[in-house]
């Protein structure tokens, strides 16, 4: 009879079969599983594998063609097994619907990791000193239950220095409630999570909006990441305190796990976030799977993009609240807000600029605090919203708060189901306030999106070497990584989203990092000048992890773009994840290295061979001038860059010497770089037949001395001569 490994090998096995499109094969696995399962003796260890074996048998019966769930099986990726990095797939998986999310086909022809790739992602597996490996099928068969409670291995979370002061001990849950549950009821509840000494309201505030539309909208989108659960797929408290969570960091989910040891001040309090009922512990342990993978209970703060993505993995939107900007839209932002968080699409918070302590204390708000959104309603034509304060107390002072005696009419009451008398007997942190004082007061909205809002996605994992490209963006993109997008006729739009992955606490406390996505219609040709053409797109450098870009589709026609990612002051390698959503197919390749040859030459504009463009012809031709012999393939793609001092304005021109095969027509006499530019300039050629050519740089003015950089790359092999 088979062992618990002997058919977890088996699983392993299958999937292996499935991903790689043996569907015969798979199908068998599936079975011997399935039957290995159903012939064991132990009762608990039966108990244990047997939603497995209905969700192989499941697998099976749909290859065969027998069942049919509702998704186009997504192909899955896979990383080659390490120790610390076994194999991660994204689908064909045995993990239910309702704890993997929403399956979105894959567009495109992507069916594993590239090896570069997964060196990015498992560099950026190590966060904080700590390694966070994929999280797998696999995982679901995680052994839970020990003889002796479970303890950590990376020891005790860093303490904030609020916690430090009044510090006792570590505690386990078990000697906290002599009736610990995870979840007390059917669902999270979100008016009992209570914020204490960590910094940490967006991640507080995050809980509150995604535990709310748990118990709203029926779906489990907060709870399904915590594990071990129970055989109606819910989370359940484990009396040997070993918890497992599923957070997207870095381009993937993650495992993070910890213990049940929560810190206890000296009045016997607890000294993180907690349930208000004493034998709920959800609010605790999630706080401390977070804080474990942000690198201690000491943490900056992040906002409610990045902790609700880590989550459950919904796209990351920000929409500021300036009623100064130009194109800033007050009606517009509230309908499209209101819409979504009505209709389950997004999860909704908000954060208050800085506020002075007068202005704190007259408005009751929080100065840089993040409130969670519960609510967005227009009663004859006033817009309002109700919040919650993380910390479950102190409420909002003015117009709709609950010593407002002016604007509660009986008739608004009753439309809102709320009594201000009422509610001032108790301050729970939660109150109304109306669209025009957010505006005032507020800052930013942070948005987080269903991805199964749209039915493809492809993603692409990347470095960008702190060596390659300029510092700065200002003159020359054209060493940046980019990407050709191509997408069909019709309406809609297209989401990119760009994830630079964060491995230090350091990177959350002073980043200097500021990136994001421009976009040209540029053909998904490489784009060299990061303004001319203008991009069609021009995104906000930020040094917040996610960056949201959305491309509206033109309805008539197919188009091409090119998705160029651009830095402010790049000072360290990136590691970065981009990934694209749509509700139609498209196609995101990066646009790599194809050249065979890459030359770099040192040349220098000096006395008589500073000689200025052809505005002056006397002199113009004493400029440098290099021989290129392009070939021996018949035709190949050339690119000539030149580079010099940024205060010069610098250009090329390349002329046709001869042509290897005389038959053939030359596709010009000469080609140039058009018009003069500060400091880099570049020739692209197409389809340049085999031949003799000459390039000439030169500066826009005779006698600018200084030295410059060319760099020839060819597709074919380029044999390069000085003349003079």
């Amino acid at each position: 009879m088979a062992s618990e490994s002997d058919i977890r090998a088996i699983l392993t096995r299958a999937l292996d079969a499935d991903e790689a499109g043996r569907k015969e094969e798979a199908i068998k696995l599936y079975g011997q599983a399935v039957e290995q399962i159903l012939r064991l003796d132990d009762r608990e260890k039966k108990d244990k594998l047997s939603k497995f074996a209905k969700q192989a048998l499941d697998r099976a019966e749909e290859l065969k063609g027998i069942k049919y769930t509702g998704h186009n099986p997504v192909p899955s990726a896979s990383l080659t097994p390490t120790a610390s990095n076994p194999v991660v797939r994204s689908s064909a998986n045995l993990a239910s619907p309702s704890r993997s999310g929403p399956t979105l086909a894959i567009s495109g022809s992507k069916h594993a990791y590239t090896s570069e790739e997964k060196k990015v992602l498992e560099h950026t597996s190590h966060i904080n000193a700590k390694v966070y490996v994929p999280f797998m099928d696999i995982d679901l068969l995680e052994k839970f239950h020990f003889p002796m409670p479970y303890t950590d291995k990376d020891g005790y979370l860093e303490l904030a220095p609020k916690q430090k002061r009044d510090f006792v001990s570590w505690v386990r849950v078990s000697e906290l409630s002599e009736n610990p549950q995870l979840i007390v009821g059917d669902h999270a509840d979100f008016y009992s999570i209570r914020q204490t000494v960590v910094s940490d309201c967006s991640f507080v505030a995050s809980l509150a909006v995604a535990s709310q539309f748990e118990k709203k909208f029926k779906r489990r989108i907060l709870t399904s990441i915590i594990y071990p659960r129970n055989s109606k797929d819910e989370p359940i408290y484990n009396p040997s305190g070993k918890y497992s969570i599923r957070m997207h960091v870095n381009g993937i989910p993650r495992k993070v796990v910890i213990d049940d040891y929560l810190p206890l001040g000296r009045y016997n309090q607890l000294l993180c976030s907690y349930s208000s009922n004493k034998n709920e512990f959800w609010v605790s342990l999630l706080e401390k799977a977070y804080m474990k993978l942000m690198g201690g209970y000491d943490f900056p703060g992040s906002n409610s993009n990045i902790d609700l993505h880590a989550l459950t993995g919904w796209i990351p939107e920000r929409a500021l609240v300036k009623s100064s900007e130009p194109d800033f839209n007050a009606d517009a932002v509230f309908a499209r807000l209101q819409e979504g968080l009505s209709m389950g699409r997004c999860l909704v918070t908000v954060a208050t600029g800085e506020l002075s302590d007068a202005e704190a204390e007259r408005t009751g708000l929080v100065s840089t605090h993040a409130y969670a959104v519960l609510d967005m309603r227009v009663v004859d034509g006033v817009k309002l919203l109700q919040l919650k304060n993380p910390w479950s107390h102190l409420r909002w002072r003015g117009n709709y708060s609950e010593l407002d005696a002016i604007h509660w009419t009986p008739e608004l009451q009753r439309t809102l189901g709320y009594d201000p008398k009422l509610a001032a007997t108790y301050d729970n942190g939660v109150f109304w306030i109306d669209y025009p004082s957010i505006i005032n007061f507020f800052d930013v909205f942070y948005l987080n999106w269903d991805p199964s809002l749209f039915q493809y996605t492809y993603c692409i994992h990347q470095s960008w070497s702190a060596g390659v490209g300029p510092t700065k963006d200002a003159y020359n993109v054209g060493d940046n990584p980019q990407f050709s997008l191509t997408v069909p006729a019709g309406r809609g739009s297209v989401w990119i989203l760009l994830t630079r992955h964060i491995t230090s606490i350091e990177d959350f406390r002073e980043n200097h990092e500021y990136i994001t996505v421009l976009v040209y219609n540029s053909g998904g040709k490489r784009v060299y000048y990061p303004t001319d053409p203008p991009p069609y797109i021009d995104g906000v450098r930020i040094n917040s992890p996610h960056y949201l870009c959305k491309i509206r589709l033109d309805p008539s026609s197919e188009r091409r773009y090119t998705l160029v990612v651009s830095q402010y002051e790049k000072t360290a390698t990136i590691y970065y994840s981009l990934r694209a959503y749509s509700r139609t197919k498209f196609e995101l390749k990066q646009l790599g290295p194809r050249y065979q040859t890459v030359e770099n030459l040192n040349g220098e504009w000096k006395g008589k061979t500073a000689g200025g463009c052809p505005n002056h012809p006397l002199t113009y031709r004493n400029n440098p001038l290099y021989r290129l012999h392009v070939g021996p393939a018949d035709t190949s793609d050339l690119v000539i860059e030149l580079r010099g001092p940024k205060v010069y304005q610098v250009g090329l021109e390349l002329t046709v010497a001869s042509l290897e095969d005389a038959t053939v027509t030359a596709p010009f006499v000469a080609e140039k770089t058009g018009v003069y530019r500060s400091g880099f300039c570049v020739l692209d050629l197409a389809n340049i037949p085999a031949g003799v050519y000459q390039v000439r740089p030169s500066t826009f003015l005779p006698e600018q001395e200084s030295p410059f950089f060319l760099k020839v790359k060819s597709t074919t092999n380029v044999v390069i001569e000085k003349l003079n």
